[in-house]
């Protein structure tokens, strides 16, 4: 049979991005790059203890991939609250933009 091969893969997908990238790095572009390291190594951390896979993490975007929609959805929750806390504890100028 050639069907044999192949095997069929079901998985849920977590894309996050950052929004107003290319004005934080314009703004600074140091600043932008600290934080977003910092950020990146928050959400693996979560993606990890959420049973994830980091597949991929060009520019400002994070892919990772879950067997569990379930595991996917709790943490993408996961991680808009940890985001959402050390976005409140940054400068009150850095959130004074057009955009927020």
């Amino acid at each position: 049979m050639a069907d044999e091969g192949f095997k069929r893969k079901l998985t849920a997908i977590l894309s996050a991005d950052v929004e107003g990238y290319s004005r934080l790095m314009g703004d600074d572009e140091e600043a932008t790059v600290r934080t977003l390291t910092a950020y990146r190594e928050v959400l693996s951390t979560l993606i990890r203890q959420h049973n994830g896979k980091v597949l991929d993490s060009p520019g400002d975007n994070l892919l990772a991939e879950y067997v569990s929609v379930v595991d996917a959805v709790q943490c993408a929750v996961a991680v808009q609250k940890e985001i959402k806390a050390r976005n409140d504890q940054l400068p009150e100028e850095e959130w004074n933009s057009p955009e927020r």
